[in-house]
């Protein structure tokens, strides 16, 4: 028994760490054709002569398609095999980047890009998926933070390889090398992924790790899109503050992941490879303040979601007022704001997906992530039209100030789940939906 025991063990450790790589490999190179876009803003801007506010229209088309098709593309993932669903996503992607390259119009562009939102959508799911299949709660954090880091990773690959390539060849390049090179990856990424353990004929991670009743789920996996949606999310208040919450860190995320490049060659006169380089601090910091958060979370916080990404939150928004009112003439003083915002804005990013995958159980973990990743995506598209249409009208500031709100609405519905875990969670769940039947 004890020898079955150890076998069973050794094969666990084995494969979680080999999902884990190929995880963190799998959706970084989704950022490899996905936030190069950025990066080419400021030369499609010149090539098509573009306002702000009219590029920030693609942008924001992007995010509505890509948060609506994250949503379907969780509730389909929860009944598929998270091998298959990332390899299409990532191939799909980069045959679609490689079509914005050889594009010899805007709308042709604009087109390719909302056909790539639908591809990335089926990025993270998988990730959802796999991690809550693998890895129990007292370490699900931690694993959740680490695999998290697969964004800034691929981010920061981007932010250096694009300015290069469009400053040695042009910006299409900047689509068509990574599209080539996420074709490869998504390949390589099928042959290492699997699904859930049950597959590979071991237990489940309840039955491995003899979870206690609250945070057990049952054996049948492949749910109806009614049970998932009508006794998993739409009662699920605790997952609705968390949506909330996302749109406005999304508002944050997806202004800097947009704008960042084109704001600071505008207003530091920086160029686009030194603006790629300080934006790379912001992705790096925010992978360590991902893994931290995670960690936090599980070790401290005991499962507090919530509780850290508040903290997290509330000295992000102090942080952008600095920002908003720095002189500009202290040397290093916004490289090192920008810095500590990417570590502060990744933590509670990370946390949001961790809680609503916990919110919403193993059985209906991708379809509450990717409720979350609607919200997200919604404030994204805020962030696209709105950021442009801001800074055309009154200049950098206003977007800045626009940041600052959110940063403290979202530091308010934190608080408001501050003390919500996963089984306390799950118990409110249970007698609320005891009640609607009785």
């Amino acid at each position: 028994m004890q020898e079955a025991s150890q076998a069973i063990d050794k094969q666990y450790n084995y494969w979680r760490t080999r999902i884990l790589y190929a995880l963190i490999i799998g959706y970084a190179s989704f950022y490899l054709v996905r936030q190069n876009f950025s990066l080419a803003v400021p030369s499609i801007l010149d090539e098509f002569g573009l306002t702000k506010t009219q590029i920030g229209w693609i942008l924001t088309a992007f995010s509505i398609s890509y948060g609506i098709c994250k949503f379907i593309a969780g509730c389909i993932c929860d009944r598929s095999n998270a091998r298959y669903f990332m390899a299409i996503g990532l191939i799909g992607a980069a045959l679609v980047n490689i079509g914005i390259g050889f594009s010899s119009s805007i709308w042709m562009i604009g087109v390719f890009y909302v056909a790539n939102a639908w591809f990335q959508s089926m990025g993270w799911p998988p990730c959802t998926r796999s991690l809550t299949q693998w890895f129990g709660p007292k370490e699900l954090g931690t694993k959740w933070g680490i695999c998290n880091s697969s964004r800034e990773i691929g981010a920061i690959g981007i932010l250096i390889a694009a300015p290069w390539l469009i400053q040695h060849f042009e910006w299409r390049m900047a689509f068509i090398a990574p599209g080539i090179a996420c074709i490869v990856l998504g390949l390589i990424i099928f042959e290492r992924l699997r699904d859930n353990p049950k597959s590979l004929g071991l237990p489940s991670i309840e039955e491995k790790e003899q979870l206690p009743e609250s945070e057990r789920t049952d054996e049948n996996e492949r749910i109806s899109y009614r049970e998932i949606f009508f006794e998993h999310i739409l009662p699920n208040k605790p997952l609705w503050h968390m949506c909330i919450a996302n749109f406005f860190i999304y508002v944050i995320r997806m202004g800097f992941f947009n704008w960042a490049p084109t704001f600071l060659k505008e207003t530091k006169g920086i160029s686009l490879a030194h603006a790629g380089f300080q934006m790379s601090s912001f992705e790096f910091m925010g992978l360590i303040g991902g893994i931290l958060a995670g960690w936090f979370s599980d070790k401290i916080f005991s499962g507090r979601r919530s509780a850290v990404s508040c903290l997290y939150m509330g000295v992000l928004a102090l942080c952008l007022l600095f920002f908003w009112m720095s002189p500009g003439t202290i040397p290093g003083l916004e490289f090192i704001l920008l810095s500590l915002m990417g570590f502060l804005l990744y933590g509670p990013q990370v946390l949001v997906g961790v809680a609503a995958a916990e919110f919403g159980s193993r059985k209906a973990a991708a379809s509450a992530a990717g409720l979350t990743g609607v919200f997200g995506y919604l404030g994204g598209a805020f962030s696209g039209v709105g950021v442009g249409f801001l800074a055309d009208t009154w200049g950098w500031n206003a977007p800045i100030l626009f940041f600052l709100g959110s940063a403290a609405l979202g530091t308010l519905l934190f608080l408001i789940n501050w003390n919500k875990t996963q089984a306390n969670s799950k118990l409110e769940l249970s007698e609320d939906l005891a009640t609607q039947k009785a």
